[in-house]
């Protein structure tokens, strides 16, 4: 199908990322919940002798998101959807037509056209790892965005929009802070479509090859729903650090907080525990499921639309 294949998931992607915005923003916020990275401060209360602060009780989606408005604004909600909307572009219309032209070419035309897991699988990772070194730029901007209004008013970074964020990104911290984080996110972005993409294909396949269903609407819905909490569960801990490590605010002359992934993941786990890499999973698969239905529902209708072209 060639170009049509980008098209029709370029605008599926959008449609899906700005209908659930909110619920990402949310995941986000979650995922920087306990994160210590001022070790002036700690510093400081160690040498006084200072009895340690018991950790904050971590907020649940519902109740970050009323705070959020209630500290930001409903409009709050959409802080960074103009990243989203180019990360989409670049991200995932990579990603989604890279998938169909390997899917189109791996095809078996003696088995109806459908193609074995494992090569379905090997077509997700691969699209998905193209299309995040392509949409990093726009998912650091993203990530920064979405963060800005938990930080102190003095610390905000205050983007206008992505392409303030990315302008201000290359003056201030060199091009390379554009790709910031992508070796994490290319390792999400391979699981994610590997899971996500080629699970949808296989959950339909089997709906209809068992007679559960016919192709429409519940199918679709059906076969992305469990596509979305699998692309969910796979991806979380890759997420949280992918998060942390772009959030993350380098001073002039200092250390950066995180040294790289691995460090990341290992100051989080020794100062939270493990599970502080499920940390936002709520939120994550809230997003996530939504996110796969309108995103499958959507391609499947543009398909029809665009049929005959």
């Amino acid at each position: 199908m060639g170009l049509k294949g980008f098209v029709e998931g370029g605008i599926a992607s959008v449609v899906a990322g700005c209908s659930t915005h909110p619920l990402d923003l949310i995941k986000v916020r979650m995922q920087l919940q306990g994160e210590t990275t001022q070790p002036a401060l700690a510093l400081h209360s160690t040498s006084t002798h200072a009895p340690p602060h018991p950790p904050a009780p971590k907020a649940g989606p519902i109740a970050v998101g009323i705070k959020l408005v209630q500290q930001e604004g409903v409009v709050a909600l959409f802080s960074g959807v103009s990243a989203t909307v180019l990360r989409q572009l670049l991200y995932s219309t990579t990603r989604m037509g890279l998938y169909d032209m390997f899917k189109n070419k791996w095809s078996d035309p003696n088995a109806g056209g459908s193609m074995p897991l494992s090569r379905k699988i090997a077509a997700g990772l691969i699209a998905g790892g193209i299309g995040a070194a392509v949409g990093n730029p726009a998912d650091v901007a993203m990530v920064r965005m979405q963060a800005d209004g938990r930080l102190p008013p003095a610390q905000r970074r205050n983007y206008n929009s992505v392409l303030d964020a990315i302008t201000r990104m290359v003056r201030n911290e060199g091009v390379t802070s554009l790709w910031r984080g992508s070796s994490l996110t290319v390792n999400r972005a391979m699981i994610v479509t590997a899971s996500q993409l080629a699970s949808y294909d296989e959950f339909k396949e089997m709906i209809l090859k068992k007679g559960l269903m016919r192709d429409g609407l519940g199918t679709h819905v059906t076969a992305s729903f469990a596509a979305g909490f699998l692309a969910s569960v796979t991806s979380n801990p890759v997420d949280v650090i992918k998060t942390r490590v772009m959030n993350m605010k380098v001073e002039p002359g200092a250390a950066p907080p995180y040294s790289g992934a691995l460090d990341c993941a290992m100051k989080t786990v020794r100062a939270e525990g493990p599970m502080a890499l499920y940390k936002g999973f709520i939120p994550t698969i809230t997003r996530q499921g939504p996110f796969t239905v309108v995103l499958f529902v959507t391609l499947e209708q543009v398909r029809k639309l665009l049929k005959n072209f």
